[in-house]
C-alpha cells in the first residue's frame, strides 16, 4: 500500500521541495488509483498538479512490479516540463512523435523488454496501425497505468473535441478490466463529466473548487484593432512579470508581436507550425520562445491556442486575450496560466468586432461536410483504394477537407472506411449520418459563444460567473474582480490609436508564387513538374487581407462597388515604393477578367501613371473558366486556369509589375507571370490589393 507519507516524499523528490505537501485532493486521487486500483476522473483547476498524480502512482506501481504507465495528452510539446519532474522521480519517460523518428526502434525496443516506466502518445498516434500492432496491442494485457489528460476531448459536447480520442474507449475495452485508469482535466462541466462518465463505465470523479485565488479578471471591449493594440502598447508595460497574449489566428500573433516588438516591448509570435530561420525545426523554436518567457527573457509571448495544455510557469504575471475564445471552458483554461505560483496575477478580455465572424467560421469547419463525406464514401466504393492525394484530384477536395473526412469516418465504431498503407477503403459496414447530433453540438457551441459575450457585459464577480458556468459545486466571490473592486481602464490615447490604424495599413504580406504544378494541370502550356526558374516569378507583395482591419474592408467595399478608389491606389503606390523591388520595373500590366473587364485595368493604369511607368493590356483571357475560389487544392487551382491566358505579342523584355485585385492560391499570378516571360519579358514582380488566402 502506498502511504499518504510515501507518496508525500514521492512529490517532495519530483518537486526537489523537502516542504512540498499535497493539495487537496492530490492523496485522495492517488490513493484511488493505486490502492484500489479504481478509474478516476480528475476535475481540478489549472495549476493543481495533475502530473503529479499519475508520475507519483507510475513511481510506486513501477515498484511493485506493475507494466508500464500509458499517457495520453493532445500537446506533447508542452508536457517537458512535466517529464523533467518525472526524471526527478528516476522515472525513464519516452514519446513517441513525428519529431523524434530516428528513435522509435530503440524506445520500441525498451518498451517490450519493460525498460520504460512511462509512454507519452498522442491521440493521433492510436490512428497509427503500426504503432497499435507492434507496441500497444503487445503489452495491453499488462499496462499498470492508462492516463488520460485532458480528458475534456473526449467528449463530442466538449469545447475541445479530438476524433481521434474515440480510439481510447475502444482500447480500454481490450485491456485487463482492474488496470487503473486516470482522466484528468481543469476544464469541464456538467454535461462534459456525465458524457466522460458514460463512455468510461465505472468512473470515480474527484471535482475541486475552481477558483483562482491570484487572478484579477477584468473585461474591456474595445471592437477595432487599433484599438487593441493602442491599448497594449499604454497598459502592457504596468503589469509585473512577464505574460501571454492570446489571439485567434497566426496572423494576429504576428501582427501584434510585429506591433510591440517594434515599440519596444519584447514580444514573439507563437502558433503550430511557427519557424525561424535559425532553427532547423519549428519545435526546437518553439522550445526556445517557452523558455524565454519561462526565464523572464520576454515581456509578453503573443499565442494561439498551441500554447496550451502543459505549459507551466508560476510567475506568470498576466493572460490577456486580444480577441474572446469561443467558451468559458477555453478561457478558463486559457486565463488559469496565470498566478499559480504568485499571489496577484492579472486576465483581461479583450474583444473585437471580428470576433464573432471567426468563431463563426470555427464552429461551421469543425465537421466535415455531409456532401464531403457521401462524395468520398461514394468515391471510394466504385474504386479500389485511393490515396488522399488521388481523393484530392478527383473529387476537387483540399487536402484539409479530405483528412477531416477520413479521420471523422474512422473513428466511427463501426468504421465505414479503413487504411491499408496509403490507400483508403471502404468497408462493408454502413453509414448513418447523425445531423442530428452534429447540430445538437453546433447548438451548444453557439450557446456557450453566447455565454462569453454574457461573461464580457455581466456586472456579478467575474470569478464567480465563470465557476457557476463550470458548474463548480462551491463557488465563491473572488472579491478582486473589475465589477468587485475596481476595473482596469479601457482608456488610450487617440496619438496612439491613430499610429496603430497607421501600422495595420502598413503591414503588407509577402507572397511567394508557387514552383511546382501537380501532375499534368497545365498540360495546355506545356509546364509539368517543377517550374523553370527562368519562367518563375519573383516574391511579391499584397496590401492587405480581404475584408481585415487596414485597407483589407475597404478593398472589399470597392471591389463590390466596382471601382477602387484613389486612397487605394496611394496606399498601392506606396507599398511599391516601400517595396523596391529590383531590377526595378519598367511597365506596368494586369490580370484581366471577363465578368469584371475595366475593374482591374482601370486601378492599374492609375498605379502606372503614379509610378510613371506606361501600362500595357499584355495579358489576354481567350476562354471563360470557374471562379479561382470555388478551386479547392493546388491541382484543380492549376488545372482551372490551362489555356485560359494569352500574352500579346512584342511585349518589352524589361521587368513588369503585375497588378491583380485579389489572390487566393495564387496560381493566377504564377500562371501569367511564367507567360509572359516566355514571351520574352524581364523579371515579373506580382502584386494584390488583398488575399483571401492563408500566406
Amino acid at each position: 500500500m502506498l502511504t499518504r507519507e510515501k507518496a508525500q516524499q514521492y512529490l517532495k523528490d519530483s518537486l526537489q521541495n523537502q516542504n512540498a505537501d499535497f493539495r487537496e485532493d492530490q492523496y485522495e486521487a492517488i490513493d484511488t488509483v493505486v490502492n484500489q486500483r479504481k478509474k478516476v476522473l480528475v476535475v481540478q483547476k489549472t495549476g493543481w498538479g495533475k502530473s503529479s498524480v499519475y508520475f507519483i502512482s507510475t513511481k510506486f506501481l513501477r515498484e511493485q512490479g506493475s507494466g508500464l504507465t500509458i499517457i495520453i495528452s493532445p500537446l506533447l510539446a508542452l508536457m517537458r516540463n512535466q517529464i523533467d519532474s518525472a526524471k526527478k522521480l528516476e522515472l525513464n519517460v519516452v514519446t513517441i512523435n513525428s519529431s523524434n523518428t530516428d528513435d522509435w526502434d530503440l524506445i520500441k525496443a525498451q518498451i517490450l523488454r519493460n525498460e520504460v516506466d512511462a509512454l507519452l502518445v498522442s491521440p493521433e498516434r492510436l490512428a497509427n496501425e503500426n504503432f497499435m500492432q507492434e507496441i500497444l496491442e503487445p503489452i495491453s494485457g499488462s499496462i499498470g497505468l492508462f492516463v488520460i489528460d485532458e480528458a475534456h476531448c473526449i467528449s463530442d459536447w466538449g469545447h475541445d473535441f479530438r476524433p481521434d480520442y474515440k480510439r481510447i474507449t475502444n482500447i480500454l475495452k481490450q485491456m485487463p478490466t482492474n488496470t487503473p485508469i486516470l482522466a484528468t482535466t481543469a476544464t469541464a462541466n456538467d454535461r462534459v463529466i456525465t458524457d466522460i462518465e458514460n463512455q468510461i463505465s465505472g468512473l470515480i470523479t474527484i471535482r475541486g473548487n475552481l477558483k483562482r485565488e491570484s487572478l484579477s479578471l477584468h473585461t474591456i471591449r474595445l471592437p477595432e484593432p487599433s484599438h487593441r493594440l493602442a491599448w497594449l502598447l499604454e497598459h502592457l508595460p504596468s503589469f509585473e512579470g512577464s505574460g501571454i497574449v492570446y489571439v485567434l489566428t497566426q496572423r494576429d500573433a504576428k501582427v501584434v508581436a510585429q506591433w510591440l516588438g517594434q515599440n519596444g516591448i519584447t514580444a514573439s509570435a507563437y502558433f503550430s507550425g511557427v519557424e525561424h530561420d535559425d532553427f532547423e525545426n519549428g519545435d526546437d523554436y518553439r522550445v526556445f520562445l517557452e523558455n524565454q518567457l519561462i526565464n523572464n527573457e520576454m515581456k509578453v509571448l503573443v499565442a494561439t491556442s498551441a500554447l496550451g495544455m502543459g505549459f507551466d510557469k508560476s510567475d506568470l504575471g498576466f493572460v490577456i486575450h486580444y480577441q474572446a475564445p469561443g467558451s468559458i471552458i477555453s478561457y478558463y483554461q486559457q486565463v488559469g496560466r496565470a498566478g499559480r505560483g504568485i499571489d496577484e496575477a492579472y486576465g483581461v478580455l479583450l474583444s473585437g468586432h471580428e470576433d464573432d465572424d471567426i468563431h463563426d467560421f470555427f464552429r461551421s469547419s469543425s465537421f466535415p461536410k455531409e456532401e464531403n463525406i457521401t462524395l468520398v464514401l461514394e468515391h471510394l466504393d466504385s474504386r479500389d483504394g485511393r490515396s488522399i492525394v488521388d481523393l484530392q484530384k478527383e473529387l476537387n477536395l483540399t487536402q484539409g477537407e479530405v483528412e477531416k473526412t477520413l479521420k471523422y469516418l474512422n473513428v466511427e465504431t463501426p468504421s465505414p472506411v479503413t487504411k491499408v498503407g496509403s490507400k483508403w477503403h471502404r468497408t462493408p459496414n454502413e453509414y448513418v449520418h447523425d445531423r442530428e447530433k452534429i447540430e445538437a453540438i453546433l447548438a451548444i457551441r453557439q450557446s456557450e459563444w453566447d455565454e462569453m459575450q454574457n461573461y464580457l457585459d455581466t456586472d456579478e464577480c467575474l470569478m464567480l460567473f465563470l465557476q457557476n458556468a463550470l458548474n463548480d459545486p462551491n463557488p465563491q466571490i473572488c472579491g478582486k474582480c473589475a465589477n468587485c473592486s475596481s476595473p482596469l481602464s479601457g482608456e488610450f490615447s487617440h496619438e496612439n490609436g491613430l499610429k496603430a490604424a497607421d501600422f495595420l495599413k502598413k503591414s503588407d504580406i509577402v507572397f511567394n508564387p508557387k514552383k511546382q504544378v501537380k501532375l499534368d494541370a497545365l498540360s495546355e502550356y506545356g509546364i509539368r513538374g517543377n517550374i523553370r526558374p527562368e519562367l518563375r516569378a519573383q516574391e511579391g507583395r499584397i496590401l492587405s487581407r480581404w475584408e481585415d482591419a487596414g485597407w483589407g474592408r475597404i478593398v472589399a467595399k470597392d471591389k463590390h462597388q466596382g471601382e477602387f478608389s484613389d486612397q487605394l491606389v496611394d496606399a498601392f503606390v506606396e507599398m511599391v515604393k516601400k517595396w523596391n523591388p529590383s531590377p526595378a520595373p519598367q511597365w506596368v500590366t494586369c490580370i484581366p477578367s471577363l465578368n469584371h473587364p475595366t475593374l482591374v485595368p482601370n486601378f492599374a493604369q492609375k498605379v502606372a501613371k503614379k509610378l510613371n511607368l506606361p501600362f500595357i493590356a499584355a495579358v489576354k483571357k481567350i476562354k471563360q473558366n470557374q471562379a479561382q475560389k470555388m478551386m479547392n487544392n493546388a491541382y484543380h487551382q492549376a488545372k482551372n486556369l490551362d489555356g485560359v491566358f494569352e500574352i500579346e505579342d512584342n511585349i518589352p523584355d524589361s521587368p513588369v509589375l503585375l497588378i491583380d485585385d485579389v489572390i487566393d492560391s495564387g496560381w493566377t499570378v504564377t500562371v501569367a507571370s511564367a507567360l509572359l516571360k516566355q514571351k520574352g519579358s524581364g523579371e515579373v514582380f506580382p502584386a494584390s490589393l488583398a488575399t483571401t488566402g492563408k500566406m
